[in-house]
């Protein structure tokens, strides 16, 4: 049984793939902590086969060869599974934000599965980690539950270890002020997951980054030579760069967020 405050169940997640580049890497294992409303946990694991060779250097980090997973069902195959068992969940994750969500909304989109998460809280236990006490997860474990984290990097243990971190930060940090990096006063950590949500969400408008809100809510490239420029101005005074980034190597979200910006000008004429 868990103590989190829940209106709807809290999805931890945690990846083990090929690498660290969201386009070109793949999923190899993927374990979900379902957190119910009801106080009750709901556990999936699955190993997947990522239809490409896994790297040396990154089975070293979590154990799994190409033997390990060349029976295991393609991410196409357990895809639709996945997308139903995460329906209606707010999602949680240690570096979520930056990587995991941004490399399995990747997936998805490859595979033509529609998984949107717009409507739900993410939070990041990393974000909050980092605000308070700069770390990684084996010493966050440590620090707020007091146990060595054992099986790092296997993604089931990796996805409790963040489900019990947020957890013992919640207990610790309840009514705590504490201030972001340019030293505003932000809302305490409370069992509230708008509130976590708020506390560790990110101004990127892809998961990439590549565009970013500026302080008037604004999308502006956070890249290149248009760096800090509003999107919408760039398209227009530069209606090519629009087809050069759709044909360049940026990951699919981040070519899905410039098309919907790109209809919304139109409308906008």
């Amino acid at each position: 049984m868990h103590t989190l405050v829940l209106k709807r169940p809290l999805a931890f997640f945690d990846l083990e793939t090929t690498g660290i580049n969201v386009i070109r890497d793949r999923i190899v294992e993927i374990s979900v902590v379902k957190a119910l409303p009801n106080g009750e946990l709901d556990i999936r694991t699955h190993r997947v086969n990522p239809e490409m060779p896994i790297p040396v250097e990154s089975s070293m980090i979590h154990g799994i060869y190409d033997e390990d997973i060349k029976d295991c069902p393609t991410f196409k195959g357990i895809a639709k599974s996945i997308a139903a068992f995460l329906e209606g969940c707010d999602l949680a994750g240690f570096n979520s934000n930056r990587f995991d969500v941004p490399l399995l909304m990747e997936e998805f989109l490859r595979v033509g599965v529609d998984f949107d998460v717009k409507g739900r809280r993410l939070v990041d236990a990393q974000r909050i980690f980092h605000l308070m006490e700069p770390r990684s997860l084996s010493a966050a474990y440590k620090f707020y539950c007091g146990k060595e984290l054992i099986d790092a990097h296997t993604a089931e243990a990796d996805a409790l270890a963040t489900y019990e971190v947020l957890n013992a930060q919640i207990s610790r940090y309840a009514g705590v002020k504490i201030k972001d990096e340019k030293g505003n006063e932000i809302e305490p950590v409370q069992n509230d997951i708008e509130i976590l949500h708020n506390l560790t969400a990110t101004r990127s408008v892809d998961f990439a980054g590549r565009m970013i809100y500026n302080d008037k809510g604004e999308e502006v490239f956070n890249f290149g030579k248009h760096n800090g420029k509003r999107v919408f101005d760039v398209l227009k005074e530069e209606p090519f760069y629009y087809d050069w980034m759709l044909k360049g190597e940026f990951p699919l979200d981040t070519k899905r967020k410039l098309t919907e910006i790109k209809l919304r000008a139109l409308t906008q004429r």
